[in-house]
């Protein structure tokens, strides 16, 4: 096999074409630059806080995840890319009032347990009170108590996605951008169609996101993935360097993290059912704006800089999806990664390409495959 063609320029196809241009093969990767498309507008949280249940398949992803970046970010240096906005800066997961002080110990049990098995992206967790969480990070409320993961990272999408773009097209990748279609023929699809230009292929890899069950309709597949709309806002602040502050989290689906040199980004809503609309809503504002501020009303002062949407990959039971598809012989795909695709993309997108080089995969890596549904 010689010939790869990868759909979706974000940062699982782009980590793909990178570990398949490593391994010698000529890969082509289509960037579709959809709007709304989830790496250039996600946060990049890496840290696995409390969002995964021990024990679950999600778990298992996300411990490889994390340990995969530092791998990933050496190579990617190796090759000249250092810019990925990739650091370590801690996080504080808060409490602000009785009720979710109450569920803070759960919280850190699930968090020891999780540095326990070995989790990367944690460090020696301690409890904070308000006034110790706000040395760290000063615009925030009068909470009851935070516990502090000081060894959790967070990713500029952007930076990272061009970064593994480039050190992919320095390894031999070529890149294209348009609307991409697959050619059919039997059991195999046998290239990809990018306006008047067909471009045969020995295998395809699609990493399209939310986008990914339109290209599949084609092949009359049906891969249960649907965008889920995540409005994100970017704030600078005056006279502020924010480079160090930890990320904040908390019992909500909001955030906020900050990123050199003043640029602070709240985010995020979680909006299923909202279709291919990569609008920015009053009401999206509203909800990031209110949490943002109840948080941390010391952003008040903040200047407006950017909104960003995202439609996220959302699939039909949570999970990933991971592998070859059904039906055809050699389409493989990765998407499906939700909220955390920065987090979990990068390895994912490894992962599956390992997969079309015949590589061998871990056993437990099974549950994600596209022929559970």
């Amino acid at each position: 096999m010689t010939d790869v063609i990868v759909v979706g320029g974000g940062v699982v196809g782009a980590s793909a074409t990178y570990q398949l241009a490593r391994n010698g093969l000529r890969v082509t990767l289509i960037d579709q630059t959809d709007a709304g498309q989830a790496t250039a507008a996600g946060a990049g949280i890496i840290s696995p806080g409390t969002g995964f249940e021990p024990g679950s398949a999600a778990y298992t992803l996300a411990r490889k995840a994390l340990d995969y970046y530092p791998a990933l970010l050496g190579l990617l240096a190796d090759d000249g890319e250092t810019q990925t906005g990739y650091e370590t800066v801690g996080a504080l997961f808060i409490a602000t009032n009785d009720e979710e002080e109450r569920r803070l110990p759960a919280v850190l049990r699930s968090v020891e347990a999780g540095r326990a098995a070995g989790f990367k992206n944690i460090g020696e967790v301690s409890r904070l009170n308000a006034s110790e969480a706000r040395k760290l990070f000063p615009p925030l409320a009068d909470i009851r108590e935070a516990i502090y993961l000081p060894e959790a990272a967070r990713v500029d999408g952007r930076l990272l996605r061009d970064a593994l773009q480039r050190a992919a097209q320095r390894r031999g990748a070529s890149m294209l951008h348009g609307t991409a279609s697959l050619i059919r023929r039997d059991d195999r699809v046998v290239g990809v169609r990018v306006g008047e230009r067909n471009i045969p292929a020995d295998a395809v890899l699609l990493a399209a996101g939310a986008w990914s069950n339109i290209l599949c309709e084609p092949l009359d597949i049906n891969v249960p993935v649907s965008p889920q709309r995540g409005q994100i806002l970017h704030l600078t602040m005056p006279k502020a360097n924010t480079s160090r502050w930890p990320i904040v989290l908390g019992f909500s689906a909001h955030y906020i993290l900050a990123f050199p040199e003043n640029r602070i980004v709240a985010g995020a809503t979680r909006e299923s059912g909202a279709g291919y609309d990569p609008r920015i809503t009053m009401g999206g504002v509203h909800e990031i704006v209110s949490e943002a501020l109840r948080v941390a009303p010391g952003l008040a002062n903040g200047t407006l800089h950017e909104l960003r949407v995202g439609l996220r990959p959302l699939s039909s039971d949570g999970l990933p999806i991971l592998g070859r598809i059904p039906g055809v012989q050699n389409v493989y795909i990765a998407t499906g990664h939700g909220a955390s695709g920065l987090q979990l993309g990068p390895y994912s997108g490894a992962m599956v390409a390992d997969l079309l080089l015949g590589k061998a995969v871990s056993a437990e890596m099974r549950v994600f495959a596209p022929d559970r549904f």
